[in-house]
């Protein structure tokens, strides 16, 4: 299979790229305004990028430090560490240091944060639903595919040599 774009046709605007950064911010918004507007959940102050902490949180089968958090999200460990700063000061998370390791903190969701996160799971469900409205189940499932297609071949790219 060759390539998909080519210098003749390309437009960045209009590109995969572009598309799905798009499409992330907007859905970011979307999700910062369901979330705020939530009489439950406002109170919290929550963003979606706090929304999207608690929800690996909640996932995790292992206890998950600060690092392994921004190696899953791709989020810079300084950021982390002021959001993580903020849910604990929320009482949404906690910080608890590593019998193994004492250097190693590992994160987990207080009761708080276990109790607000089925509201919140639904909110970003309702978000998705309402960006992927007109979208068939298959189709939906099909983009999921695709997406993923796309990562897995982002795992296997080595920094290109510029001409």
């Amino acid at each position: 299979m060759g390539d998909i774009y080519d210098l003749a046709t390309y437009q960045p605007k209009k590109s995969v790229g572009a598309l799905l950064s798009r499409v992330r911010v907007e859905m970011l918004a979307a999700l910062d305004g369901e979330l705020a507007a939530d009489k439950r959940l406002a109170p919290l102050e929550l963003s979606a990028a706090q929304l999207i902490v608690i929800a690996n949180l909640a996932a995790a089968d292992v206890p998950m430090s600060a690092s392994d958090l921004c190696k899953g999200i791709s989020y810079d460990a300084g950021a982390m560490t002021r959001m993580l700063d903020r849910l604990e000061s929320k009482g949404l998370i906690r910080r608890n240091r590593s019998a193994q390791d004492r250097r190693l903190m590992h994160l987990e969701l207080t009761e708080e944060g276990r109790a607000a996160y089925p509201r919140m799971r639904e909110i970003s469900m309702a978000v998705a639903n309402q960006f992927l409205h007109g979208f068939t189940k298959a189709e939906a499932r099909q983009l999921e595919g695709l997406l993923t297609r796309m990562l897995e071949n982002a795992q296997g790219l080595a920094p290109r040599a510029s001409a």
